[in-house]
């Protein structure tokens, strides 16, 4: 063989190793990051998951279209997981804690589910349900802060990852003054649950965020307001 020949072959076995080491690496990776996203979801492959939705203010069982594009981007982060969906209406749901990952959309006033959640695992949160109009309504009080919304212009919605029962799945609340609130919820976790897994692990947290000028971005200029665990968890006294 000569020199040129065996350069040759030896060049095609290095490439060949070369791109063999990097499948491997970037599948190793991807696997990685994969586990990491299962557990911070608490979606292993094959699992099963609840998706609770609410309905429409006004609407005989209807779900308002934000919530439909929310639910949408839930269920392809869960397809990502190798997990499956089961869509429940929020007066339907009939779970505990912790058997299943659950994801529960919409404020308590169109939700029950999710007044139940937070009266239970939130008592410092409490959210103005009134229909009559005025200042208040629709506003969060966490601990002794209040946060009013301004339609359009600033609103705010809740996001919580919390864990509780033997199973230990998590249940990740989306709770918003709007509609388009809560889909603003689920595109912040799309976008930084790899930065929240690095930060919480696989504990509870709530946070406020804060929805700007939604009338002219929609739900993609979110802010982080505040880490709100421990005030939502500590129940808010009562007036003297």
């Amino acid at each position: 063989m000569s020199d040129d020949i065996r350069n040759i072959v030896l060049g095609v076995v290095a490439a060949g190793i070369s791109a063999s080491l990097g499948w491997l690496a970037r599948t190793y990776l991807w696997r990685r990051r994969l586990r990491r996203k299962q557990a911070f979801f608490g979606l292993p492959g094959n699992s099963e998951c609840l998706l609770v939705v609410n309905r429409e203010a006004g609407g005989d069982g209807a779900v308002h279209r934000y919530d439909v594009s929310a639910l949408l981007e839930l269920a392809a982060l869960i397809k990502d997981c190798g997990a499956h969906a089961e869509i429940v209406q929020h007066d339907t749901a009939r779970q505990g804690f912790g058997e299943r990952t659950e994801f529960c959309l919409g404020g308590p006033y169109s939700n029950r589910r999710m007044a139940a959640h937070l009266n239970s695992l939130l008592p410092g949160v409490k959210v103005d349900t009134s229909t009559e109009s005025g200042p208040d309504r629709g506003s969060f009080q966490i601990g002794s802060e209040r946060y009013r919304a301004e339609a359009g212009v600033t609103e705010y919605v809740l996001l919580a990852r919390l864990t509780v029962g033997e199973g230990e799945r998590p249940v990740f609340l989306f709770c918003g003054q709007r509609a388009i609130t809560n889909q603003a919820a689920t595109r912040y976790l799309f976008r930084h649950h790899e930065k929240l897994a690095r930060k919480h692990g696989r504990n509870s947290f709530c946070l406020l965020l804060k929805v700007v000028n939604s009338a002219a971005y929609g739900p993609d200029v979110v802010e982080l307001v505040a880490d709100v665990t421990r005030a939502a968890h500590e129940p808010v006294p009562a007036p003297a």
